[in-house]
Formats: structure tokens, C-alpha cells, sequence
């Protein structure tokens, strides 16, 4: 495997400083600001179109952002050092993954495209770290949904990432996949991986994290450290955050 650079305990895995994203004058990400230390989990939950996923795209590089600082790893995003997008490992709804190929193809081709020096061990390894390796020569388009997150989450830690980042990665999975895709993904934070995850889920998340962030409209409505958060009232907490968001922007719009 690839010699991969450690983030120095010296700076935050992820750092956020009045971030923006804006696509023609809507913002989607608005003044975001939050930090997270190596080894910590944050939640982030909210409506759909509230930026949530924006804003996964803007910390993993794939968008750049309007205003504002975003480091990840120590660096920069807008600048795509390749050594950032090492660092980091993305689990989305969406599985990005080559249905037509097996699991072990897809693995050992984005094993090349990340330079790893063993390939095909590696793509083995995370195959049995997630209970596919006995489906391994099958071909993708024949896994059901909870199989294509968990292979997801093979091709998302296949070259030793220290950051995660998680984009409703509960969609569509019945109640059976959900409770695999949560162990594994307790597994992950236990080895001290930074994760951040956005999520309909409440109870998960609020399971799960150390950090909790509801992000409405573009802005983060509420961020907390989990051992402020009142878990048996946050679900009432949310839906009138969500609802008084915004009623208060549609006010201004006018």
C-alpha cells in the first residue's frame, strides 16, 4: 500500500470558516463555520435542499466554494492536492461503482487509480472487512441495495483514508442493511477515523456521533457537542428548527 501522509495533531482533521457555496445567487452553503479534531463524528441532519450534501461536496473537492476557508487534512480543498484526496474516503446514496464488473474488478481498479502498490490484497482485504468477499467474482448489477452500500464502503476505506465523508448514506436500505451498514460504520469511528455524515436518520445519528449540526437553508441552525444535545426532545427540537428556519427566510424573501 501506498505510503499515505497522517494529518499532524497539530491542526483540525476538518476545519470550516464562514463557508459559501453559491449557484446564481441561491446559497446553498451560507456562513458555515465548524471544526472537527482527528477521530471525531459529526451528524449533520436537515430537509432536503438544505445544502447538506453542497456541502460534502465542497470539504471533498469536487465543487469550489463561492467564500470562506475549507481544510481538510491540513489543506486547503480549492487547491486539489492530490494528498488531500488521499486522506479521504466518500459513501454516498449513490454507490459509484461499475455494475457490469465484479466487486474485486472494481476494487482493483480504483486500488490503480489511487496508486496502491498491492491492488488486488488490498481490494480482498476490505471485501472481507465488510462480509463480501465470498460474493467477490459476482457481477455488481446482481447486489441488492444494502450490498452495494457495504461494497460502497469497501471502495471508501480501500486505501486507508483518514477522514470520511457520508452523504445519506441510509437511503433506500431496509431495517436488516441499516443495522449492518451501522455496525461497520461504528467499526470505522472505533479505529479513530474522522467522519462526517449527513443523515434523515435521528436516531442513528444521534447514536453514532460526538458532534450534532442541523443545517437549514444553507446555515448550520445547531451545532452542539452530543453530551449537550437532549436526545429524547432533539427529534421536536429539529422539526421546529426546521419549520421556524424556514418560515423566517420565506419572510425575508418577501
Amino acid at each position: 500500500m501506498i505510503d499515505i501522509p497522517k494529518p499532524d495533531s497539530s491542526y483540525s482533521a476538518i476545519e470550516v470558516r464562514q463557508l459559501c457555496k453559491e449557484f446564481g445567487g441561491l446559497k446553498a452553503v451560507d456562513g458555515i463555520s465548524f471544526e472537527l479534531k482527528r477521530g471525531e463524528f459529526l451528524s449533520v441532519f436537515g430537509p432536503n435542499g438544505a445544502g447538506k450534501t453542497t456541502l460534502i461536496k465542497v470539504l471533498t473537492g469536487l465543487t469550489r466554494p463561492s467564500s470562506g476557508i475549507a481544510k481538510v487534512a491540513g489543506y486547503q480543498v480549492e487547491d486539489g492536492i492530490p494528498e488531500m484526496r488521499r486522506q479521504i474516503g466518500v459513501i454516498s446514496h449513490s454507490p459509484a461503482l461499475y455494475a457490469d464488473l465484479t466487486p474485486m474488478e472494481n476494487l482493483v481498479f480504483f486500488g490503480k487509480m489511487y496508486g496502491l502498490d498491492h491492488p488486488q490484497d488490498s481490494a480482498l482485504a476490505v471485501l472481507e472487512d465488510v462480509g463480501l468477499a465470498f460474493r467477490r467474482n459476482d457481477r455488481v448489477r446482481t447486489f441488492s441495495r444494502g450490498m452495494l452500500q457495504r461494497l460502497s464502503i469497501a471502495r471508501a476505506i480501500l486505501h486507508n483514508p483518514s477522514i470520511l465523508f457520508l452523504d445519506e448514506p441510509f437511503t433506500g436500505l431496509d431495517i436488516h442493511a441499516s443495522n449492518i451498514l451501522k455496525e461497520h460504520l461504528q467499526t470505522l469511528h472505533n479505529n479513530k477515523r474522522t467522519i462526517l455524515m449527513t443523515t434523515h436518520d435521528i436516531s442513528c445519528g444521534l447514536e453514532m456521533c460526538d458532534k450534532v449540526a442541523v443545517q437549514v437553508m444553507g446555515k448550520f441552525a445547531f451545532l452542539k457537542d452530543i453530551k449537550d444535545v437532549d436526545k429524547e426532545n432533539f427529534e421536536a427540537l429539529y422539526f421546529d428548527m426546521v419549520r421556524n428556519n424556514q418560515f423566517t427566510m420565506a419572510i425575508r424573501s418577501h
